[in-house]
């Protein structure tokens, strides 16, 4: 047994016996940590009433793998997580951040290297769907036992069915609030229980009684602390059970109500859609059962219904069998107008798929996608940023929401790795925490004209200020204000800048007019002229000789 952020678990890695987890390794093609499993089933339940949070993420897997449900979460995914070729598609962000350079530049090795465990830019599109899916996401941070200042060594994903939070009271110990004043009633004092909070992982999913344990079910499990496991929620909370919703959620009845209307409109296609016809066979005066008898001679003569079995080979005659699609037999008595065969027309309004477009339309808009993106006969026209839908502008803030609530997951697991390695102390990461900000690689359908638009703005203002550049304002402010350029951005450009007058590729500003282009006298010395010291000013107003 080892210790793992105070609380026993079982030593059971080979790779190193301080190394310790209960989680199984992440295989390497992902698929029992990465793809989320489900079956699609057909129920009616239009409201979506769950018992418990397993079946709540059973029912959010099984929304996913619906074929309009798929699209528009790949709407989403697509949006918030871009895979460039080159780029990654997230980054710390540091400028508002009030510390040293060195500080900075160890807090953005320590989050590549938390993106190097998780592998993020290979499976960064996984990982963010199953959160996207699930509504939450969690990690298990393993360390060396022997060394945690070396920091995380693993992160390991555990699947949200195998793994609860737990809280319950400690009845032993209790905290008398406030203090002991002398001539005080101790009977007034709040005394508040101690509440025990721990994650309880159980390898094979089983159907908890309730969202919360009372810690009845403590020992079916390995218990994980609290600070060992990072926990990436949604943010959508069911006040009334106190559960953790995904965003598919409110989504529910527009997907049934979808399954249905399509199902319906299948049946009554296939019901209504061939011509049938209708025969009045006259019976004349014959009593009912041997009317009846007639009419069966009748409809045997003339039905042929010869069915071949493809399992046996063999030829049926089902003539007794009458299906629903097949032609209608009625009597008609002596004194009508005799035996007659008239045709009952099929469906009129089958090419009618009003109703399926609304409950599409209506799925989309539960999730938040603008409806313009449903698979459309024409393309989609980019436009100026000023013509841009109010729905795309909409689904662009809504997919930054995700991005934000989504960077937490790096914020817990960078913390542990800072303070562990004693680069930042508990105190430290309090204030500090607020100042990190990550970036993600943007992509939206409107990004890069918007992007050209403020590019070109921007330089007209700089184009307008730089006469007062060195007067007024500083180069750094108008590096930082103007042109909005990041720390990063702004040591990136000095660097290549400086690459590049070495290499020759551009000219030395110190010693070649940037104007003109022709190199300045005494290779940019104010004080020389070619060689020859210059000669100083004399002072027409001086009296002195």
């Amino acid at each position: 047994m080892a210790k793992l952020f105070g609380f026993s678990i079982e030593d059971n890695e080979k790779k190193s016996k301080s190394v310790v987890s209960p989680v199984p390794q992440n295989n390497e093609d992902g698929v029992d940590n990465y793809i989320a499993s489900g079956f699609y089933g057909s129920y009616v339940d239009i409201e979506g009433v769950y018992r418990t949070e397993f079946d709540l993420l059973k029912r959010y897997r099984e929304m996913a793998l619906h074929p309009e449900c798929d699209g528009a979460i790949e709407d989403v995914v697509n949006e918030a997580i871009v895979s460039d070729l080159y780029d990654s598609p997230i980054e710390i962000e540091l400028s508002n951040l009030n510390a040293t350079d060195k500080l900075k530049k160890v807090i953005r090795d320590e989050f590549k290297y938390i993106k190097e465990l998780l592998d993020f830019d290979k499976k960064s599109h996984e990982i963010f769907r199953n959160w996207y899916v699930d509504g939450r996401l969690y990690y298990h941070k393993v360390i060396d036992l022997k060394k945690p200042q070396e920091g995380i060594k693993e992160l390991r994903y555990i699947d949200p069915m195998k793994m609860r939070f737990v809280r319950q009271e400690k009845k032993k110990d209790r905290n008398i609030l406030g203090p002991n004043i002398p001539g005080r009633d101790e009977s007034k004092n709040v005394i508040a229980p101690e509440i025990e909070e721990y994650f309880l992982y159980t390898p094979k999913a089983q159907y908890p009684t309730n969202s919360y344990s009372s810690g009845s079910g403590a020992s079916k499990g390995t218990k994980i602390a609290k600070d060992a496991i990072t926990y990436c929620t949604s943010g959508l909370v069911d006040r009334n059970k106190g559960t953790i919703l995904s965003y598919l959620h409110k989504a529910i009845k527009a997907l049934n109500q979808l399954r249905m209307i399509e199902d319906s409109l299948v049946i009554y296609r296939l019901s209504r859609a061939p011509e049938r016809r209708i025969f009045y066979i006259d019976v004349g005066n014959l009593p009912k059962v041997k009317a009846e008898q007639y009419l069966r001679d009748v409809m045997m003569r003339y039905r042929n219904k010869l069915v071949y079995d493809a399992n046996t080979g063999e030829v049926r005659d089902d003539k007794k069998f009458m299906a629903m699609l097949e032609d209608f037999w009625l009597p008609r008595r002596e004194g009508g107008r005799g035996t007659e065969i008239s045709t009952l027309p099929g469906g009129q309004n089958l090419g009618e798929l009003a109703d399926i477009e609304y409950f599409q339309k209506k799925l989309y808009r539960a999730l938040g996608v603008p409806e313009s993106r449903i698979a459309a006969e024409g393309g989609f026209n980019l436009g100026r940023s000023s013509e841009i839908l109010r729905d795309e502008l909409k689904f662009s803030k809504f997919v930054g929401r995700l991005r934000k609530r989504f960077a937490q997951m790096f914020n817990d697991m960078l913390k542990t790795q800072l303070i562990l390695k004693n680069i930042v102390s508990l105190e430290d990461w309090e204030e500090i925490s607020d100042h990190i900000q990550y970036d993600f690689l943007y992509d939206n359908q409107f990004a890069e004209l918007k992007e050209t638009e403020m590019l070109n703005e921007r330089l007209g203002v700089l184009a307008t200020i730089e006469p007062y550049i060195g007067k007024y304002y500083s180069q750094e402010w108008v590096r930082r204000k103007v042109l909005r350029q990041t720390d990063s951005e702004i040591v990136e450009m000095n660097e290549q800048i400086e690459q590049e007058i070495k290499d020759g590729i551009i000219p030395d500003p110190n010693t070649v007019d940037p104007v003109t282009g022709e190199p300045l006298p005494g290779g940019g010395d104010p004080n020389m002229l070619g060689n020859v010291p210059m000669e100083p000013e004399i002072d027409a107003s001086s009296t002195e000789v």
